[in-house]
């Protein structure tokens, strides 16, 4: 790591709150650079020192550090895994759950979350609490709003239910947004939501390094309730889920052994 880059990191950190270091520093690296050199710096100390006179160069830096490529059903064949065998499972005993979609993005899965779990429960028996670290995808997320191209996955009947269409565009109805809590999060800083019945976290802990991703699967194990799931992205298999007392319950969904055990 140069010493421009590294001084960049720690100022960064200071002014944020997030920690660069924990990221893989070859991809983060490269698309950082790629943004200050299209913004007509030389070095990363005189990117930063524009941020205070130009906070737009800050935000659409956090905008380009977070992954916000998502889509409602994103990786179909897994969402009906949670469908047919995970809630099923959840729902044997309780007639509510508390769920957590972290690292959100734009909104597409807690949504899409929220309209699977309604084929079980009744609206307002549904919690979801969404995060993310990028504040200008969390407004798009709370407004719901999404080009057609955004729901090529959503089965016909699912997009007569829940969306409305506006013009181009298709809106979530007022019920399912409901349904949903938007909140800034750093899962490598903020307090982690307890006793979660789910939570999911797809296609973003790829780009974390080792240490950063132990941190997380800890924090994310402790705040599932005994018996509760973790569903992870295609790319993201726990190797050793047994060190975060998860076990496997099906191909990228990983259920916590009951807090007693450990």
């Amino acid at each position: 790591m140069n010493e421009d880059y590294r001084e960049f990191i720690q100022l960064l950190h200071t002014e944020t709150g997030i920690d660069l270091s924990l990221y893989k520093e070859a991809q983060m690296k490269r698309r950082l650079t790629s943004l200050r050199d299209k913004r007509g710096y030389s070095t990363f100390l005189n990117y930063y020192s524009s941020f205070h006179s130009q906070p737009h160069l800050l935000e659409e830096l956090l905008d380009r550090m977070t992954i916000n490529v998502s889509q409602f059903y994103r990786n179909r064949k897994r969402f009906e895994i949670l469908e047919k065998k995970v809630l099923p499972y959840l729902l044997q005993n309780k007639n509510h759950l508390k769920v957590w979609s972290a690292a959100c993005s734009t909104g597409e899965e807690p949504y899409t979350l929220a309209m699977i779990i309604n084929h079980f429960l009744p609206l307002q028996n549904i919690e979801i609490m969404a995060t993310d670290l990028d504040g200008q995808a969390l407004e798009k997320a709370r407004q719901g709003v999404y080009p057609e191209r955004s729901l090529n996955e959503v089965p016909e009947e699912i997009k007569r239910k829940y969306f409305v269409k506006t013009g181009s565009s298709y809106k979530v109805n007022d019920d399912i947004r409901n349904c949903v809590t938007f909140k800034k999060h750093n899962l490598l800083a903020d307090p982690f939501i307890p006793s979660c019945d789910l939570i999911v976290c797809r296609n973003v802990l790829i780009y974390f390094t080792e240490a950063a991703k132990h941190y997380i699967y800890e924090n994310f194990s402790r705040s599932l309730e005994g018996g509760g799931i973790f569903f992870v992205g295609s790319a993201e298999q726990i190797f050793s889920p047994q060190r975060y007392q998860l076990a496997v319950f099906d191909a990228f969904f990983y259920k916590r052994m009951c807090k007693s055990l450990m």
